[in-house]
């Protein structure tokens, strides 16, 4: 089954909670793509000796990786982690992220600044690009065992949002600009 994408509804319910708008708005993934969102539908099962996966490190350069389990039992503090997670930030690097096991969000702004939401399962890796404002949650089955893809040493450091002059949010608005021939607001 393909990644599922979809524009959210402006509710404060809970943040685990799908939040399809009425009626739901789903999304292609050329969609995202166009946003700079890349995608690849790997098998979990075969991380460790998957030649698809080594190939995809391989061409982007992606020589550094861990795995995180993320879930109530084994990470400390983590109502405060999950809250960090989703407040709205960019990255001045890619973020790729493979769902090796459990689900959840990541949302992400187009460039009208709606709010897309991403459900990542096993198997789905994706990459967001540096610039980007998005934001994680977990979804109500409070598990995710994600693999966390780096060039270079990982550089975690988030960028709440506002960060219109930062160098990187300036490049990927630009390249939204050049994508679709028109000014693209640095929403």
């Amino acid at each position: 089954m393909a990644l599922e994408a979809w524009f959210m509804d402006d509710s404060n319910e809970d943040q685990r909670l799908p939040h399809h708008r009425n009626p739901k708005e789903l999304l292609s993934m050329d969609y995202l793509a166009d946003l700079g969102v890349l995608y690849w539908k790997l098998n979990p099962d075969n991380y460790e000796h998957d030649s698809e996966l080594a190939k995809i490190r391989d061409e982007r350069g992606y020589d550094y990786m861990d795995l995180l389990d993320l879930c109530p039992e084994k990470v400390s503090n983590y109502e405060e982690k999950l809250k960090n997670f989703f407040t709205e930030h960019i990255h001045k690097d890619e973020e790729i992220r493979y769902c090796l096991a459990g689900s959840g969000y990541f949302d992400v702004r187009d460039k009208d600044d709606r709010w897309i939401r991403i459900w990542m399962k096993p198997g789905d890796l994706i990459v967001l690009p540096a610039g980007i404002y998005h934001r994680f949650t977990l979804d109500t089955s409070n598990y995710i065992k994600l693999m966390r893809l780096f060039v270079g040493e990982p550089v975690w450091t988030p960028y709440n949002r506002p960060q219109e002059e930062h160098p990187v949010r300036k490049e990927y608005v630009k390249s939204l600009t050049h994508k679709f021939g028109e000014s693209v607001e640095a929403y």
